[in-house]
């Protein structure tokens, strides 16, 4: 199974259960609302908002279009400032090389601050079945791994699903917490508890939000000190970024950064910002000895250029979950992967194939509402209807009666005297099926009709339609003549 899909059952089971968890689901409607007054808050005190979009976008395409320039200036500037970069091809060579390192330095304890990367490659997995010690410091990642590495509910906000109580559970369970399941009084037990693994760390894992190759710097956006205290206290730091994470100067980070916090966290500017260029220098007091980077390709070089190059621009900011009716219904656990949301449903069968996440790109209404909300306007609801494309026409991987029932409905509707004759058949057939204007409330249990009555109410087909209406307006003008 791919380190991105945490869970492979039906997509109608995993949206089952997650329906019938109503914490689960009235939490991230509350996140939702909460992210989107905070959100338009600040959006609302740009006036030139959209000009910044604009200019998000294009940034974002210009280093796409030239991202073999761009990477390799920024290896260059990164290892001339002291930094030792590395190529993955793949989940398993970016393991691979961890590993590598991780031996070469004898390490025995890792401390990790957030990164959805570390999740796409299955970095946790293979450091313990190295026998590895590793340590999310991440409070809301820390909660997942102390509850057994329990998946991921948002990539901003991932343990949004836990209520206080079993946090408090989880912990005492765990760590022998013996407190109550006051928010302050569990984070400073978990502070305590952390801050003696980054004394006795002996690497620290990040992540990047972008690469900036004029200069070889990479950035760590943060509202925690953890990811500050993960890049300074262990003697060696890995850095893990996706290939196209980057940008070409400061000034293009500048504009990233405007739109990246507000959309994330509705906020002007994060807890924690840091820009790291290279190891620490001799006499400075923060920073590691020993600086590796890690670029990522994992499937990305297979979009490029491709009918959903428009992806990669995401900058991982979770702004169209946070809008997503979809989403707000269905959870972060309804996806079934670490990328949830629109997203996801964009992002997932591109990273691991059709095969395994083909029913994601269906989990949308393709409102538009994520397109809107994108700080680097990704198309997320065409390139979902791209992919059902793909999926129906080009890979035929639709069941068979479904493609049967289409062919026939779409010959219906190319033929007027079949849509004609269809459309009365219909409404007679609903007419009988009524009550009191609608369908009745056993039809819920028909193949197809049902999936419809029980989420809304269906009117009914009349016999009359628009065109006959109109017919009878042309003669009746005409007999006016």
């Amino acid at each position: 199974m791919s380190n991105i899909l945490y869970d492979t059952r039906p997509f109608k089971t995993r949206v089952n259960d997650v329906l019938a968890n109503d914490f689960k689901v009235k939490a991230i409607q509350t996140a939702q609302d909460v992210f989107y007054e905070k959100r338009k808050a600040v959006v609302d005190q740009v006036a030139e908002w959209e000009d910044f979009r604009n200019e998000s976008a294009d940034l974002r395409d210009h280093v796409l279009a030239n991202l073999d320039y761009y990477l390799n200036q920024f290896a260059e500037n990164a290892e001339k400032a002291g930094a030792h970069v590395h190529f993955a091809a793949d989940d398993k060579e970016a393991t691979a090389i961890c590993m590598e390192v991780l031996r070469a330095k004898e390490a025995k304890m890792v401390v990790k601050s957030k990164t959805m990367v570390s999740e796409e490659i299955g970095l946790n997995h293979e450091l313990i079945e190295a026998g590895i010690e590793v340590n999310e410091t991440d409070l809301a990642e820390f909660i997942l791994q102390t509850a057994d590495f329990d998946p991921p509910s948002h990539i901003v906000v991932p343990a949004l699903h836990f209520e206080r109580n079993r946090i408090r559970d989880t912990f005492a369970k765990k760590l022998g917490y013996e407190g109550t399941e006051n928010p302050e009084e569990m984070t400073r037990f978990v502070r305590r508890y952390i801050r003696d693994r980054f004394l006795r760390a002996d690497v620290g894992f990040t992540g990047c939000n972008f690469g900036v190759a004029e200069t070889g710097t990479i950035t760590i956006v943060s509202n925690e000190g953890n990811g500050r205290m993960a890049s300074s206290m262990p003697k060696t730091q890995i850095a893990l970024m996706g290939m196209e994470r980057l940008v070409p100067d400061f000034a293009s980070l500048d504009v990233m950064m405007e739109m990246l916090i507000r959309s994330s966290v509705g906020a002007k500017i994060s807890n924690y910002f840091s820009m790291i260029t290279g190891p620490a220098r001799e006499g400075e007091a923060d920073g590691p000895e020993e600086l590796h980077i890690i670029i990522i390709d994992n499937r990305r070089s297979g979009i490029l250029g491709g009918d959903f190059e428009e992806m990669l621009r995401c900058i991982r900011c979770g702004a169209c979950m946070n809008i997503c009716p979809v989403y707000r219904h269905i959870t972060g656990h309804g996806y079934g992967s670490i990328y949830p949301g629109p997203m996801g449903a964009v992002l997932t069968p591109l990273l691991v194939g059709y095969e395994e996440a083909g029913d994601l790109p269906y989990a949308s209404t393709l409102c538009g509402e994520c397109w809107e909300h994108c700080p680097v306007k990704i198309p997320l609801h065409e390139l979902l209807l791209k992919h059902r494309q793909v999926i129906a026409d080009k890979l035929q991987m639709r069941p068979a009666i479904e493609r049967s029932i289409f062919h026939t409905v779409a010959g219906v509707f190319a033929n007027s005297f079949l849509f004609d004759m269809g459309t009365k058949m219909g409404a007679i057939g609903m007419k009988l099926m009524s009550n009191n204007g609608h369908m009745a409330d056993w039809t819920k249990v028909l193949p197809v009709v049902g999936g419809w009555v029980k989420a809304k109410d269906m009117g009914l087909l009349k016999m009359s339609k628009f065109r006959d209406e109109y017919a009878k307006h042309v003669a009746q003008k005409g007999k006016e003549k």
